[in-house]
């Protein structure tokens, strides 16, 4: 039997959530699982996950979606559950998690959900969708988490039953780095590049990045700043940067398609996030052989060991990333054993084939047990 499964992500960019998707469906997938990708268009949708899904057309769908919330999605997901005889919905998401444990439930389906991580933000509509979205877990035959951190709050904070709860360790394209990698002709500048690439938005908190680097500038005029990304914080942070008189030393570069191809312009990467799962984006400049700086939170510790796969700063001791920068300028020959370390560790622990393995055992466990229920009932 071939195990169909429906991925479905409602997308706002292409950043974690997206490329985690793509990273799952960018390996062969294991044994009797055919895998299929839907997304909601609904105004303003980025179809990116699509278009770079790599997965045949017949197995790429769309939702068609009149608003931010519209529940004839659900009726419309049922239908093509039943027109494409999916077996299991996965989904990722707030929004994709209310929307396909109800279609899982109408359908008679199986269902798994990946919680990508939480938002801190004080936008109602945002945080209404973060409540219903937990609520969702509820309804789920497995919720699994990409990250030690992100397991302790759904067990804790949603008290979702630990019995259906599963780390399944989040993991990276290595084939995509490397491949954009092969075609990357990077100039080195004189200059000393640290760079981001990821949404702008509140829990990347990079006001943090931005003073930090303004205070690096008054020692090191010849530094840079970029960052590679869009956002609704994009206004507020360049007017930061014009205010710490360092907006003509911080690239806004937006949203990039070739931003895999830029990392090795960069002595550096930073994240200052205040929330994250393990971000791929750590993982994927790691992979890249970048030197990674960033604040120590959960999830950034399962891939920076500070002195060993790279630098950290405790959260929010901006000085003591400036002076983690300066010692990368000082000590050259460090930063690249740094590097080393950290790709090696990604390669060995990150894999998107160890991803997709962990999870194709998920759902051969999931369709075994559904027949073994069906069995019993006959």
């Amino acid at each position: 039997m071939t195990i169909k499964v429906l991925q479905l992500i409602c997308p706002s960019g292409y950043y974690g959530a997206e490329r985690w998707v793509n990273a799952l469906l960018s390996v062969k997938p294991s044994n009797d699982v055919e895998q299929h990708l839907a997304i909601t268009d609904e105004p303003g949708v980025c179809d990116d996950v699509l278009q770079r899904s790599g997965l045949p057309a017949a197995r790429q769908h769309r939702i068609p979606m009149a608003s931010k919330f519209d529940l004839r999605v659900v009726k419309r997901l049922v239908d093509l559950i039943r027109q494409q005889n999916i077996h299991i919905i996965h989904t990722h998401g707030y929004k994709s998690d209310i929307l396909g444990v109800l279609a899982a439930k109408w359908a008679g389906i199986a269902s798994v959900c990946t919680p990508h991580g939480f938002e801190n933000s004080t936008d109602k509509r945002l945080r209404a969708y973060i409540w219903l979205g937990g609520k969702a877990f509820h309804g789920f035959d497995w919720v699994c988490p990409l990250s030690p951190d992100i397991m302790t709050t759904v067990l804790e904070h949603y008290r979702v039953n630990p019995k259906r709860v599963r780390l399944i360790n989040n993991g990276v394209d290595l084939a995509e780095v490397e491949a954009a990698l092969a075609g990357a002709k990077p100039e080195k500048a004189d200059e000393f590049r640290i760079g981001y690439i990821g949404q702008l938005i509140s829990r990347k908190n990079l006001t943090a990045t931005l003073q930090a680097f303004a205070d690096l500038l008054a020692s090191q005029p010849d530094c840079r700043l970029v960052l590679i990304g869009d956002g609704d914080e994009r206004t507020l942070l360049q007017q930061l940067a014009q205010q710490l008189a360092i907006a003509d030393k911080v690239d806004f570069m937006g949203f990039r398609d070739d931003r895999l191809a830029l990392l090795p312009t960069f002595d550096c990467f930073v994240l200052t996030s205040s929330l994250e799962g393990i971000p791929r984006c750590l993982m994927e400049a790691m992979a890249a052989n970048v030197c990674v700086t960033a604040f120590n939170i959960p999830g950034v510790d399962r891939l920076i060991e500070h002195n060993k796969t790279g630098l950290l700063a405790d959260y929010g001791d901006t000085e003591a990333l400036t002076a983690l920068w300066q010692h990368l300028i000082d000590n050259p020959e460090q930063k690249q054993q740094l590097a080393q370390a950290g790709c090696a560790h990604v390669y060995q622990n990150f894999s998107a084939q160890a991803m997709e393995l962990a999870y194709s055992q998920l759902y051969h466990e999931l369709i075994t047990a559904k027949a073994g229920r069906a069995a019993q009932s006959a």
